[in-house]
């Protein structure tokens, strides 16, 4: 039997015409500045080749991601387009990121060094290198005093390094009127004035998706976007402002048991759940294991069966969970009906960030957490 016909009730539809409109919608937006799509995180759990491919057909100019490994999956998928790589990487895959055509992020004097050492060994020259500064994130990136030490650095080590651009990252363009965000703003303005008329030439960026929603005034040369691709808000403020993108993965299974469960008979592990009367139960082949979260049957989860609202019961085991389908002679739910977790079944629709709410997380975990052994499908739905 070939690989192909091993098939598990429990997959991820991911709609590449959604993820290709929201990218030209995106683009629509923010023009004149370039949408480079962020897809580390295996896209965000929607598949980093098919998602990268979607997203330069519809007119996208460049890619994040965070890994060197990333970098490696998309070049040895046949993606020619600048791979932007978001931080410092371990010296010792300077060589890789190198012989792949990576766009560098710098922000320490040393890396730099060594990146040139290792370009020299190799004969490379031009690598494109974008300055990453910390305007008030504190996670990576050169305080903003530094910025004119490090271009000078740069571009003294040329042609060897091609200095390309500069960036900084908003920490709460989520909360728009968070006072932090125009403290940024500032500080990484007087940063580029530091340059005089360099900063013309490079290409300049701020925005994630929330900011390139929100802070027009910040697009620049080009914006970052991720979670507003994949049709999810970056946060509840500026769901309104994502009203015209559409989610972009469901999370889908099929019943594969049936049963009755008498009245005080408990369901799964440690008999949390008990019966209060006589019900049908179904098993749904998706765990833990697969990014459906443990406690998610304590907060409310439910799923769509036939396109009604049916809720889990019971601690979620590692592979299988239990749903708690309504009183015999009620249920009309069989082996082999569709179960939907994420996504759209008649009139209902739950999303990821239904059960981030419910899980006190954000969307972006929820679909990053969707596990490797759930197979992504991919389908063009036009709506």
């Amino acid at each position: 039997m070939s690989e192909s016909n091993v098939k598990r009730w429990a997959w991820a539809e991911v709609n590449l015409a959604a993820y290709a409109n929201n990218i030209q919608s995106l683009k629509t937006l923010v023009a004149p500045a370039e949408v480079w799509a962020v897809v580390k995180a295996n896209a965000y759990g929607h598949g980093a080749v098919p998602i990268a491919k979607s997203a330069l057909t519809a007119g996208a100019s460049g890619l994040c991601v965070a890994l060197s490994s990333e970098v490696m999956e998309l070049r040895n998928a046949g993606v020619q387009a600048p791979i932007l790589v978001l931080s410092q990487q371990p010296y010792e895959s300077l060589p890789i990121l190198l012989q792949h055509g990576a766009t560098h992020t710098v922000y320490s004097i040393e890396y730099v060094n060594e990146l040139v050492k290792h370009a020299m060994a190799l004969g490379v020259s031009q690598v494109p290198v974008h300055i990453k500064i910390d305007t008030g994130m504190h996670r990576v990136g050169a305080a903003p005093q530094l910025l004119t030490e490090l271009v000078r650095h740069v571009q003294e080590l040329s042609p060897c390094l091609a200095l390309e651009g500069i960036y900084t990252h908003f920490a709460n363009a989520d909360e728009p009127e968070h006072p932090a965000n125009n403290e940024q703003s500032r500080l990484f303005a007087e940063a580029l004035n530091q340059l005089g008329h360099l900063s013309q030439s490079l290409k300049i960026h701020s925005c994630n998706s929330a900011a390139a929603i929100r802070f027009p005034h910040e697009r620049r040369s080009l914006v970052r976007v991720g979670i507003s691709s994949y049709g999810l808000s970056p946060g509840p403020e500026l769901t309104d402002d994502c009203s015209d993108l559409e989610p972009v993965m469901s999370l889908k299974a099929r019943v594969s048991h049936v049963h009755v469960v008498q009245p005080g008979q408990g369901v799964s592990y440690g008999h949390r759940a008990i019966a209060e009367e006589e019900c049908v139960v179904a098993t749904i082949p998706i765990g833990y294991a697969d990014g459906v979260s443990r406690k998610l049957w304590s907060e409310g989860g439910e799923v769509l069966i036939g396109g009604k609202r049916f809720p889990m019961m019971g601690v979620i085991t590692m592979d299988q969970l239990m749903v708690n389908c309504g009183p015999v002679g009620h249920c009309q739910v069989s082996v082999g009906d569709e179960v939907v977790f994420i996504g759209k079944q008649g009139s209902e629709v739950i999303t990821a960030t239904d059960w981030a709410n419910a899980l006190g997380t954000i969307a972006y975990e929820v679909t990053c957490g969707i596990g490797a052994r759930i197979e992504r499908q991919y389908v063009e739905v036009h709506h």
